[in-house]
């Protein structure tokens, strides 16, 4: 029931080893195209998904959070299969959303940034330059996402389990590498611990989805365990309160909310 997530930079040839790797493994390859099959299921769109995926979201307006809300239920989509097991989650802060679960290899691709930029020319029959200036951004994008929203370098070595600079090693040495990783039997170890922590990730995501899509203000923090939600941080009013506590009751699979929430006023400093 090993879980493997694919973190990669741009131009490094990732998504191909990543495809040959769940062959060869017989795992489920969650990325962009599975997504977007399984999205009907879970109300998004692809107009929608392209708005959210891998882009850092915003809680200024109600639109933000609504698009926020977006991105968690995409992120459902990534925990639901992770609970699955035997399936390999590729890009999208997936070992961030699954942290604390432990029969996960975590594994980044990177490579020289113009060794990346004479790949990914070759590969799409476009100017270097172009393809110069779309692997820069692309690596501010997800660089600053993963940032952002998971509070986390994305160059932090440490962070990772296996880190493969596709400029040294073959195609195939690296897909025998993450092999090898991936049946080590430590990654066993504690295996249904990980699993109900999935479980209590996955029902805090579907709370945290319905509570973006209402009038709240995003400053709670909500976590599950054994079917109970904790709701704790501020909101501006005591209906506010009673508002969340409702919102998480409502959830499919919630069996209590404990609410540790409190109300923040905030008035204008007249000079």
């Amino acid at each position: 029931m090993a879980i493997i997530t694919i973190s990669r930079e741009m131009g490094t040839g990732a998504y191909a080893i990543s495809k040959e790797l769940a062959k060869k493994l017989k795992y489920t390859l969650v990325d962009r195209l599975k997504i977007e099959e399984l999205a009907p299921a879970y109300g998004l769109t692809p107009e929608i998904l392209e708005r959210v995926d891998e882009k850092p979201p915003s809680y200024r307006t109600a639109e933000d959070r609504l698009q926020a809300a977006h991105l968690a239920t995409m992120e459902l989509i990534l925990l639901d299969n992770a609970r699955k097991g035997n399936v390999i989650l590729y890009g999208r802060g997936a070992q961030d959303l699954i942290k604390g679960v432990t029969n996960v290899l975590k594994v980044r691709f990177i490579a020289p940034f113009e060794d990346r930029v004479e790949k990914f020319a070759e590969r799409e029959w476009i100017d270097p330059d172009l393809a110069r200036e779309l692997i820069r951004k692309s690596d501010h994008q997800l660089g600053g996402f993963i940032h952002f929203y998971f509070d986390r370098d994305w160059n932090d070595p440490m962070a990772y389990d296996l880190i493969l600079n596709t400029s040294k090693s073959s195609h195939s040495a690296m897909i025998e590498c993450v092999i090898a990783a991936s049946k080590d039997p430590r990654l066993k170890q504690g295996e249904e611990e990980s699993m109900a922590l999935l479980d209590d990730c996955i029902l805090a995501k579907r709370v945290e989805a319905e509570i973006l899509k209402s009038s709240l203000e995003r400053r709670l923090r909500i976590t599950a365990k054994d079917g109970v939600v904790t709701l704790s941080g501020h909101v501006q009013a005591e209906g506010q309160i009673e508002e969340a506590v409702r919102i998480a009751g409502s959830v499919s699979g919630v069996t209590d909310v404990d609410c540790d929430l409190d109300v923040v006023s905030y008035k204008p400093v007249k000079d």
